[in-house]
């Protein structure tokens, strides 16, 4: 920031300071009558309190102390009515006495000028009353927070309406005194955010003033009742935005004050002290200039005169640059062997078959239907499908174990209409090893700086470039990175290479940056927001859609994201459905009252605890010894208008949220939120812009329809829900049932249970045998059909053109054939998506069709056939799915719930052939199929349990111990799962005997 600089030298003396040539007229505030009034109602009430309360006591009880030394008889005295009299005589005296002491302390600080009230202990009432009486008072004369140079001068020049006076603070929701530091702590933070288009101008602006000595000033103005000035307030009322005291705190940090401190925090300014103003700070109501202050006293304007010589020491150079979120520099990316594909994710994930990876010119508007705005978000479409796997996993455990009565089916329903077309967006534009890579590079940078004994830094923003490097953007500069880390284009930023990331291996650590979310694209690299870093507010403008769409696509990321380890999201005005994404994170809030209630607990809370932990904030927390369950961050999105005094209130709230690990992304029709440390807009045609922070992105959105697509994702694989009602629906049975009879002989048999082997298909050509087969088992794992993306996406996870897809198609259908009526085995339903005829089939297929027709079907009337059908089912188990898959290839497995689904239901049919075995006292031939079903589900403990039973059917309690001793040594260090445990104790109560001689 420009401003006057003067120079000093040890054989001269200091130059004069400059004057201002356009001095401002100094008005001053008019007095109501209602001023007089309380002026004068407070005289009396004091006057009464101080001095009509002690003349009563005298006259009417008299002196409280006693006339002489008591002596031993007075303890023996009887107790009376007159006794009780003079004690609370006495306690009425010592009332006075510290109301009289609240008063002269009030009265002194007001009249000093510089420093807050000292505390009276045992005093809050009696003080507040005191401050409030003393204020009223002296409002009609010399305010408490109004005039200039402030109460000090009270008495000195008092010549009625001639006295100079500062504005008034506006009327916001002040602060308690306890909480000033609080309440200004998110001054010293937004100082790095003040980069700013109108204070670009402001600066060229001062700096021409300055160059004409139009040098101002200001002197910090005592407290009044529990409103306490500051540096944002001071820019507001003078500049025209209270983001730019950040200037005022540049033009005096680290200079001398009349009291001999100095300022070094923004958020820690005290009464008395002066200010030097940028050049175009304006308003009737400014401060006192050298020289041309007729009305302030000639001690002041030593003050400000010596305090104007003081410049240099503190600032030799120009004024520090402010902190922006900007674009990292971008190395020169190598020429990859396998480019990305545009519309797969920005950092592109390592596999093989790059011989056909060529680059996907021409493909990024190709995307046969599928929402573009979840193939652009790859960290999103990762997160989301993670977590939906994962639900899924979680609804056939609960459904094996019986914990949702009559749900049986291990199929989660297959999706249809959007919901299908979300589900193949997810598939395609999903970013796993972005995600894995991004973790593991912030928890290696964290576990890094904890053995360097350093904190983490304060990151604004992560970058992923295009070519794979991470670029973290710092609040401010703190030293060199650890290795592998770099620095990047200047001391804020620290960089990381694809190439050194891909090294590091899993970290022991807290998420350090949890509250990272992408907010969409700009020349190649993904923005990613700390969220909870902004010291301040996070205000969102534009359409409500358009707003709403961001809000979801925020929300839904930091919900299921891979990078963080807990958190509390809670939406405001909106998202009441996107709570199934992920119950355990989001709440949703319905108003701004219950927001207020909660979050002002949630600030005590948190800011209670760093106290008691000595944290300065929750990143020192999330070092050392760090606890997961600790300092997770809350994020709170709020996409309702707030009202103006919402607005306020929610500023006050958000003033200390930045070292708390409190977030707020508010969502506002304008762009003058009070509190807002950054501000972006939402344009109607996707672009997201940051005009003060230089940002102009392709946003990241989720909307409206895709939204609801994505919750019926979530909810139709709720373990409680049962959209198909009970047993024996069709929701219950397998997706594709085969003809089991020996006229159901497939044409293409396919094992995919064990080793890879396929029978009734020449062998392919070897150079594409690998693609050919794994394209055929996609197919096979998905019966209800796939899209021709989602194909391409699986086999090429780093992109490939159209014409290199489309041949490889025609090659599988060239491989699979034609029935013998004439329809191609490889066919295109009505949605474009690659379907199998009936006739290629795999064991998958026939072992789901076997376990269905045993317990659903015609084994249900039939003893012997569900014997006979359980028998074979079992017989086609040879190994885990697709045992033999080459190293690099089948990664899509990884977003597939199959490899789930196989041991459960090979569980399931071990448990049903031992129950029929048992049925007739066959334990052995039980045993023998349930160890057969534990070969492929070793850790089903359902399949322990009924192990044990029928050792136990046996008679032999020798078989039977080894077994026990068998089981414990499989648990390891773990021990053995409680309902094992007692399943022992009620079989053989002396097995913890014949373990321990075991052992």
């Amino acid at each position: 920031m420009p401003r006057r600089r003067t120079t000093s030298s040890s054989s001269s003396t200091a130059p004069p300071v400059p004057r201002n040539r356009t001095p401002q007229p100094v008005r001053v505030r008019r007095r109501s009558f209602g001023d007089f009034v309380k002026a004068f109602l407070a005289f009396v009430v004091l006057l009464v309190l101080v001095a009509g309360v002690p003349f009563a006591l005298a006259v009417t009880v008299g002196w409280p102390l006693p006339g002489g030394a008591p002596s031993l008889d007075w303890l023996q005295r009887e107790i009376t009515v007159s006794t009780f009299l003079h004690i609370l005589t006495v306690i009425v005296w010592l009332a006075w006495a510290q109301f009289t002491v609240c008063v002269l302390v009030e009265v002194k600080a007001a009249l000093s000028g510089v420093g807050v009230p000292g505390r009276v202990p045992g005093s809050g009432p009696s003080q507040l009353l005191a401050r409030q009486l003393v204020a009223a008072l002296l409002l009609v004369g010399a305010t408490a927070a109004s005039l200039t140079p402030g109460l000090s001068q009270l008495g000195q020049s008092l010549e009625g309406s001639q006295k100079p006076s500062v504005a008034a603070a506006q009327q916001t929701p002040g602060l308690f005194a306890q909480q000033q530091e609080q309440a200004a702590a998110t001054a010293s933070a937004l100082a790095e955010q003040a980069g700013q288009a109108g204070q670009a101008a402001a600066r060229a602006d001062g700096g021409a003033a300055s160059a004409h000595g139009d040098t101002k000033y200001y002197r910090i103005q005592p407290p009044e009742g529990r409103h306490h000035d500051s540096l944002w307030e001071v820019a507001e009322r003078h500049l025209g935005d209270g983001r730019r005291y950040k200037e005022i705190f540049e033009l005096n940090k680290d200079r001398v004050q009349p009291d001999g401190s100095r300022l070094s925090e923004a958020s820690l300014i005290r009464p008395g002290w002066i200010m030097e103003m940028p050049g175009d700070a304006r308003g009737g109501e400014l401060v006192e200039m050298p020289d041309e202050a007729p009305n302030v006293s000639e001690q002041v304007q030593q003050q400000i005169s010596d305090y104007a010589r003081t410049g240099d020491h503190a600032h030799p150079g120009s004024g520090g640059g402010d902190a922006q979120v900007s674009l990292p520099e971008q190395r020169p990316a190598p020429t990859p062997a396998n480019p990305v594909n545009p519309v797969t994710p920005a950092t592109p994930v390592p596999g093989t078959g790059g011989e056909h990876a060529t680059p996907a010119a021409g493909q990024a508007g190709d995307s046969f239907g599928l929402p573009e705005a979840l193939l652009a978000a790859p960290l999103l479409a990762a997160g989301l499908l993670g977590a939906l796997g994962r639900r899924r996993r979680q609804a056939m455990w609960q459904s094996a174990l019986g914990a949702v009565g009559g749900r049986r089916g291990m199929e989660p329903p297959t999706p249809t209409g959007d919901a299908q077309d979300v589900q193949d967006a997810l598939l395609v534009g999903a970013d796993p090893e972005g995600v894995r890579l991004l973790d593991r590079s912030l928890r290696g940078l964290a576990a890094s700086l904890t053995a360097e004994s350093r904190p983490l830094p304060v990151v604004y923003a992560a970058w992923m470039s295009g070519n794979g490097d991470l670029h973290l953007q710092l609040a401010q500069p703190v030293g060199k990175p650890p290795a592998p880390w770099q620095q990047g284009q200047d001391q804020t930023f620290w960089m990381l290479a694809r190439a050194d990331a891909e090294r590091y291996e899993e970290a022991e650590t807290a998420a350090p940056y949890p509250g990272l979310v992408s907010l969409g694209t700009m020349d190649e690299s993904r923005l990613l927001l700390n969220l909870e870093a902004v010291p301040g507010i996070v205000s969102l403008g534009g359409a409500e859609a358009d707003r709403a769409a961001v809000f979801a696509s925020v929300a839904a990321e930091l919900a299921t994201n891979g990078w963080s380890d807990r958190m509390t999201i809670t939406l405001v005005g909106f998202g009441e459905d996107l709570t199934p994404l992920a119950p355990n994170r989001i709440r949703h809030l319905d108003g701004f009252e219950d927001l207020f209630e909660t979050m002002s607990a949630e600030t005590r809370q948190r800011r209670g605890a760093l106290g008691a932990a000595g944290h300065d904030s929750v990143l020192t927390g999330r070092t050392g010894p760090a606890q997961h369950t600790r300092w997770a961050p809350h994020l709170v999105l709020l996409a309702a208008q707030p009202s103006d005094d919402d607005a306020l209130r929610l500023a006050e709230l958000a003033a200390d949220a930045g070292r708390l690990g409190i977030g707020y992304l508010v969502g506002t029709r304008g762009t003058d939120l009070p509190g807002a440390a950054w501000e972006m807009e939402i344009t109607g045609d996707g672009r997201l812009l940051a005009p003060l922070l230089g940002l102009e992105l392709d946003a990241q959105m989720l909307p409206a329809a895709q939204r609801r697509a994505v919750v019926e994702l979530f909810t139709d694989a709720d373990p409680g829900s049962d959209p198909e009602g009970g047993p024996g629906r069709p929701g219950n049975a397998p997706p594709f049932l085969v003809d089991i009879s020996e006229q159901g002989r497939p044409a293409v048999y396919a094992r995919l249970v064990g080793s890879y082997e396929i029978i009734g298909l020449d062998a392919p050509d070897g150079e594409r045998s690998a693609l050919l087969h794994e394209a055929l088992a996609l197919l096979l794992l998905h019966r209800e059909g796939v899209h021709p993306r989602v194909l391409s996406s699986a086999l090429w996870p780093r992109g490939v053109t159209p014409d290199v897809r489309d041949a490889l198609l025609e090659r599988l259908r060239t491989w699979l054939g034609t029935d013998p009526d004439g329809t191609p085995r490889l066919g295109t339903d009505a949605t474009g998506r690659l379907t199998l005829a009936q006739s290629v089939v795999s064991d998958l297929d026939v072992l789901r069709s076997l376990y269905y027709e045993a317990t659903q079907g015609r084994g249900v009337g039939s003893r012997q056939v569900r014997g006979r059908l359980l028998t074979d089912a079992l017989v086609l188990v040879r190994g885990p799915l697709l045992a033999d898959r080459p190293e690099g290839r089948y990664r899509w497995l990884t977003h597939e719930i199959v490899d789930a689904q196989l041991p459960l239901l090979v569980a399931d049919t071990g448990l049903a052939l031992c129950e029929f075995h048992l049925e007739k006292n066959r334990a052995e031939k039980a045993i023998e199929a349930l160890n057969a079903a534990l070969r492929t589900a070793p850790a089903d403990e359902r399949l322990w349990h009924e192990l044990l039973r029928a050792t136990h059917a046996t008679g032999d309690p020798d078989r039977l111990h080894a077994l026990a001793a068998d089981l414990v040594d499989r648990s390891g260090a773990r021990g053995l799962p409680p309902r094992t445990e007692a399943l022992l104790d009620e079989l053989l109560p002396t097995w913890r005997e014949g373990v321990a001689a075991a052992g």
